[in-house]
């Protein structure tokens, strides 16, 4: 099992989906990528998941951010899952579906929690960027839904800070301001923000988020 860390390269693999086989790193090509897992095909929580990735894929199109899942049952019953996600949810599942019936990815991702399950994969999710790098990592518990609302936040943020020397503060959202951070002095501050900053502490700027 490996633990992966922020900034690891997300490990590469092939493997069969839904929508045919795939090398992970070429699937991702020049986008952000959130891969998340799922204990098993045809359970409650899940179902309503993956229902709400497909109403969001807009908002990750929007990012340039491709939305793939896992579960280590087969295509074929992935196929039969997406039948009754689409009826339950009213959507259509418009993104692929790992068959990690082998538990391969889940090993190699340290997707399976042994005092948990020695046989399920816990609920993660992991977000990659263009470079194979990863970003954020989630762990849920099997009883608590994932919160996409924080996932598409996180891609926000990470994609505006990773332009412009700026972090997002407690319960940012797009459009609110930001944060300065502390390796810029207040004289590159006011070249670099043209709409100013508002000195709060020496080590807490605020600034208008860049357009």
């Amino acid at each position: 099992m490996m633990s992966i860390q922020l900034g690891d390269n997300a490990p590469n693999f092939k493997a069969k989906t839904t929508v045919g086989e795939i090398d992970f790193h070429q699937w991702i090509g020049d986008s952000w990528c959130v891969l998340f897992s799922h204990p098993k095909d045809f359970t409650p929580v899940c179902t309503t998941e993956l229902g709400m990735a497909a109403k969001l894929k807009p908002k990750f199109d929007a990012l340039n951010c491709k939305v793939i899942a896992l579960s280590v049952d087969t295509v074929e019953e992935h196929h039969a899952w997406i039948n009754d996600i689409n009826e339950i949810q009213k959507t259509v599942v418009n993104y692929p579906i790992i068959d990690d019936s082998t538990m391969n990815v889940s090993a190699l991702y340290g997707m399976i929690h042994p005092n948990a399950s020695d046989s399920l994969t816990v609920r993660s999710v992991f977000i990659v960027d263009p470079d194979k790098k990863v970003r954020l990592t989630f762990t849920y518990p099997a009883s608590t839904g994932r919160n996409f609302d924080e996932i598409i936040r996180v891609i926000e943020s990470l994609q505006l800070t990773d332009k412009y020397s700026l972090a997002t503060p407690v319960n940012w959202k797009k459009g609110e301001q930001c944060v300065i951070v502390p390796s810029v002095t207040n004289e590159q501050a006011e070249e670099m923000f043209e709409n100013g900053f508002e000195v709060i502490k020496p080590y807490l700027r605020l600034t208008d988020a860049p357009a």
